[in-house]
This record gives structure tokens, sequence and C-alpha cells, in this order.
């Protein structure tokens, strides 16, 4: 394991393509299921995906948020979005969790879903607004400036 994440928990990577059921249930990807074991968060994301947030994560995350201070608008709006379409889930025994019927509308959800793991957390999409969406973002990419990341090496 990398150094870098020695003593927390393995980072949500990669992108996977399941179905969700007739009752509107996602099969976590087997790779993501030990951090989802003790039950997770699913909230409204943005872009119009659902965010996934194990549950050490959603604390860290309301902690933060919790600090912005009442007398900005933005943060009270932000934090009653967020937070009034959340769900907190436990995966069943299969490895399934049920999207509530308000988030599948908010994101656009049918059968065919996007579940990409972006480090801390995992998002879901419908599989065609994330296919649009990554072919634009593609080419912007390889342009990203050290005003959004910090230097790299490699």
């Amino acid at each position: 394991m990398n150094e870098a994440f020695a003593g927390s928990l393995s980072p949500l990577l990669g992108t996977y393509t399941p179905r969700l059921d007739e009752k509107g249930r996602l099969i976590l990807p087997a790779k993501f299921r030990t951090q989802f074991a003790p039950g997770l968060v699913m909230t409204r994301g943005q872009e119009r995906c659902l965010y996934l947030l194990p549950m050490e994560e959603f604390r860290r995350m309301y902690e933060q948020i919790r600090q912005a201070p009442i007398a900005s608008k933005q943060a009270r709006d932000y934090l009653r979005v967020f937070l009034s379409g959340a769900s907190d889930e436990m995966p069943d025994k299969q490895g399934r969790v049920s999207i509530p019927a308000k988030l599948r509308e908010y994101a656009g959800l049918g059968r065919d879903v996007a579940v990409i793991g972006t480090g801390t957390r995992v998002e879901v999409w419908d599989a065609r607004a994330w296919d649009t969406y990554l072919e634009e973002q593609e080419a912007a990419y390889s342009e990203t400036s050290e005003e959004v990341l910090p230097p790299l090496t490699f």
C-alpha cells in the first residue's frame, strides 16, 4: 500500500458500470464494499450526480461544513441542499444499497449507471450523463493549471 494512505482507508478509485435493479438498488462494486460495510450517507452531489460517503468521510465533511458562518447565505443554502437530500444507508449482505426515489430523480438515474471512485467518496452518475461529462472534461484535463492543483511530480 502507498505510504500516503498508510493508517487510513484506501482511496476509492476506478469506474464501474453496474445496473440498478427494478427496486432502484445499486450493487456496490466489490472494491468499495469494505469501506461502506459500516454504512454510508448518500446525498445530492454537484453536477447532478450522487455522492456516496463512507460514514467516517461524511462525519469529517459535516464537521467542516457546520463551521461555516451561519450569516453566510451561500453556506446556509449549501448545507440545506446537501443535508436535506441525505439518506443514511446500510448495504445488505449482497452489497446492495437502495437509492431513494428522490435521489434517483435528482441525478436522472436510469438502469445504466456509472459508479466512480473519487478518492474519499464515490459518485453515481447516469451512464450517458457521465460519458458526456467525461468527454467534455478530458479536453481541459491536460490544461489544468497550478492555480487549481499544487505542483505534481511524477
